[in-house]
């Protein structure tokens, strides 16, 4: 979850520091080793590496895109990660991913909740696959096959494990165009039903959509219906695929259709972090517990997920948002990242404070802050405009009504949640406040900014007092 230099990994567990970052002599190094360099759809590249201990990324990939064949023009589509189930890194140039395996525990210790056990048996993988910097605009021009495979791979997994959430004509289309990949756009209705039988339906729709949940009586009603019906969407979406161009697309042009596709969600290409919020209290019993959620950072903004219902909870653009993170105060506090952004109580403009509970808060604040740059730097006064712009679909709606009358926000809260993609204010346990005796200022012109800083000398905000109790999230 690392990039550009001025996102470093905090001092503690830097290269050199680490307790655990001792390296074995150049002599057991320093003939060829054999490393294994992942990707997205159980392969991986073999690579003889002379001098393992000392070798860069950047050493390292130009073997990979030579052994891949990658042109020159798409080479930064691409980055090293150290992956694990607890943990997910972004690599840059200069790093040595040897060394970092080394202190791979001590990054653990740091930035995970994992128990000592998981710990200890935990153990990275080095991967390639998308880099988080690099533009959706510029993804779009890439025309070589393999690239577009690798790219396509990655997307496809992300969809498939609901780290992407996205709604039913999203699944079943981008399920008919991996089938269509897979195996050819000429399968008969007959062909189609036992593919599907055999590879299962989890292979081309989401886990948590293809795998029917409930109790036994469920399972042994509605299972078969519902798979049925969820073969039967399938089917019709993969014959359009043909009918509606007349003739059966190429491969590649099946590739740019996934993509693109993948693109209108906003948190595609997103790093992806883990954390708690607040659950909304329903009395006594309810009070204190939390709801595990993904946060997706991009160069585009912050989106926060549930886990659990694979839905957006809040997405905000940087024009939309100001952030900061704290350090535990005394033991058994939390590492938390802060969101800000406009809202409204009871038609009252308000400004909303969302708490992530997260040991990888410091991570997020940085990965924030060097997207907000790299975006600002690339796209310079535009990038206000467009992000404003690009963000009427996705902004909360308590915003959204800061703009209207109470009634007609709620009716476009409501209107919203239609979609998965759309946050969820309502279900949030935010920290509501206004300045005292004066009206809230738009502050959108002056967003992607540490709150705490443009707040230090006005400390002059009181808490709003909510007549009504939030719903469950």
């Amino acid at each position: 979850m690392e990039g550009g230099d001025d996102c470093n990994f905090p001092p503690d567990s830097s290269d050199d520091h680490s307790q655990r970052g001792s390296v074995a002599s150049s002599a057991t190094l320093s003939h060829a080793q054999d490393v294994l360099v992942y990707l997205f759809g159980d392969s991986a590249v073999h690579l003889s590496v002379e001098g393992l201990g000392s070798v860069s990324v950047h050493e390292l990939g130009r073997s990979v895109r030579e052994a891949l064949h990658i042109p020159e023009s798409a080479q930064d589509a691409f980055a090293f990660w150290l992956c694990s189930p607890l943990l997910e890194l972004q690599l840059k140039a200069r790093h040595q991913p040897y060394k970092l395996c080394r202190q791979w525990q001590d990054l653990l210790y740091r930035f995970t909740e994992a128990s000592k056990e998981d710990i200890s048996q935990d153990e990275p993988c080095m991967q390639y696959r998308r880099n988080v910097f690099y533009p959706k605009s510029k993804e779009l021009q890439i025309d070589d096959d393999g690239v577009l495979r690798l790219l396509y791979e990655e997307a496809r997994s992300n969809i498939l494990t609901g780290r992407y959430p996205c709604d039913p004509e999203h699944w079943t289309g981008l399920g008919a165009l991996s089938l269509a990949l897979d195996e050819g756009t000429s399968l008969d209705s007959q062909q189609f039903t036992t593919t599907i039988r055999e590879k299962k339906l989890s292979s081309f729709l989401p886990a948590h959509v293809s795998v029917a949940s409930g109790g036994l009586f469920s399972t042994l009603r509605g299972k078969s219906s519902r798979q049925a019906g969820l073969e039967q969407n399938l089917l019709q979406e993969y014959r359009k695929i043909c009918t509606s161009s007349g003739n059966c697309p190429e491969p590649k042009q099946l590739l740019h259709q996934y993509l693109s596709t993948c693109h209108t969600l906003p948190y595609y290409g997103c790093a992806f972090f883990l954390g708690e919020i607040d659950k909304p209290a329903q009395g006594i019993l309810q009070r204190g517990k939390r709801k595990a959620v993904n946060v997706g950072v991009c160069l585009e903004g912050v989106y926060v997920m549930d886990v659990k219902e694979k839905h957006v909870l809040l997405g905000l653009c940087f024009s939309e948002l100001s952030w900061d993170h704290s350090y535990p105060e005394e033991e058994g506090d939390s590492h938390i990242l802060w969101l800000e952004f406009d809202g409204e109580e009871d038609g009252t403009p308000v400004n909303k404070l969302l708490k992530i509970y997260s040991k990888q808060a410091e991570l997020m604040s940085g990965f924030i802050e060097f997207c907000v740059e790299l975006k600002s730097a690339s796209e310079g006064g535009a990038a206000a405009e467009a992000d404003g712009e690009a963000g009427v679909s996705q902004r909360p709606a308590g915003q959204e009504g800061s703009n209207r009358n109470g009634r007609g926000g709620r009716r476009g809260m409501l209107h919203r949640q239609g979609s998965v993609v759309c946050s969820r204010v309502h279900s949030l346990n935010t920290i509501s406040y206004v300045d005292n005796g004066t009206e809230i200022k738009r502050l959108k012109p002056k967003r992607a900014a540490s709150f705490f800083t443009r707040q230090a000398s006005a400390p002059t905000y009181s808490a709003v007092q909510v007549t009504e109790s939030l719903e469950q999230g």
